[in-house]
């Protein structure tokens, strides 16, 4: 039963990840002249990328961002960082690694949900009071920006050695029955 509603969760998360890739953001960067929207600059930005992309926006890309792109965005944080909590818990778990520093893992999906709402309510704030952006909510948001992207790659990376070792596993297992 639980392996359903991790399923569920892992399923819904990732429903609301392609409803953003394929509807909200390409509408929202349909005002933007080709400049990414903060939510995918993994490598963050700075005060003078966020006028021109605010600037380029307008009014309505703006207003756009905030009521269609960022309310979406309010879900996923929360989707993936528990369903790929319980991902990655359930692989550490077939690794026998349950009760090893290896749980540890875990919080990465967490830590990028945080980041994620961090650097949400960063935008949402940068919205609401452009034109005036200050230096310090650009950078704490482009750090937030950092954090989510960096720790999103590290969980990635940790998933694709898990299922490599399990698969070298199952591979000698059938190895010795044969």
């Amino acid at each position: 039963m639980v392996g359903k509603r991790v399923l569920g969760l892992f399923i819904l998360a990732n429903i609301v990840y392609i409803l953003m890739l394929v509807v909200t953001i390409p509408r929202t960067m349909d005002f933007s002249n080709g400049m990414d929207l903060l939510d995918m600059m993994p490598m963050g930005y700075d005060w003078a990328y966020v006028d021109k992309l605010f600037s380029n926006l307008g009014e309505e890309g703006r207003s756009n961002y905030l009521t269609v792109q960022l309310p979406v965005d309010m879900l996923y944080p929360f989707l993936f960082g528990i369903s790929y909590c319980l991902v990655i818990a359930y692989f550490i778990n077939k690794l026998n690694r349950l009760h090893s520093p290896c749980i540890f893992l875990c919080l990465l999906p967490i830590l990028a949900g945080i980041a994620d709402y961090l650097e949400n309510f960063g935008i949402i704030s940068m919205l609401k009071g452009y034109p005036d952006l200050s230096e310090f909510s650009v950078n704490m948001t482009s750090i937030f920006s950092v954090v989510k992207s960096t720790s999103t790659s590290v969980f990635f990376i940790a998933i694709i050695i898990m299922l490599l070792i399990l698969g070298f596993q199952a591979i000698s297992r059938k190895k010795v029955r044969a």
